[in-house]
């Protein structure tokens, strides 16, 4: 399968599995957490992204200016936490975080792509991705801020 036929699959898989789910759901076990290696797999994770995100053309313009390693630790307890890790994320929220950063549904979306490609890079199996992708995807209604 393509990449982008399969970007476009765990997009659609994502959402119909999250309509109207909360952006944190309160998993009761850590099977996904562990299925990513859990804290040293996360951290793995995070350093490929970030440098995927950087080289990316579509991407570097929102993250070339960012203190790479602050970010790369919030994604990390972030990812933790949604995936029933025994982190939590404080800080701003998700549409506080992006607001006036005119991001659209493409950028979203090519960032999906990306996490897909550090995801799959770092062996992580299809149905753990989808499992996150589905858990992150309520996520884009407070990251989307223009049409």
């Amino acid at each position: 399968m393509n990449r982008l036929a399969r970007t476009t699959l765990a997009l659609l898989a994502a959402a119909l599995l999250s309509a109207g789910a909360p952006a944190q759901p309160a998993a009761a076990d850590d099977s996904l957490y562990q299925a990513f290696g859990g804290q040293p797999g996360l951290v793995r994770l995070m350093d490929d992204f970030m440098a995927r995100l950087l080289a990316d053309a579509r991407m570097r313009p929102f993250f070339q200016d960012a203190d790479a390693a602050a970010l790369k630790k919030q994604l990390v307890l972030q990812f933790c936490e949604v995936s029933g890790g025994p982190c939590r994320r404080d800080g701003p929220t998700m549409k506080e975080a992006h607001d006036g950063m005119d991001i659209t549904r493409g950028d979203f979306n090519a960032l999906v792509e990306v996490l897909q490609d550090a995801m799959d890079a770092q062996g992580v199996p299809f149905r753990a991705q989808n499992r996150l992708l589905a858990r992150l995807a309520p996520m884009h209604r407070d990251i989307v801020n223009t049409p």
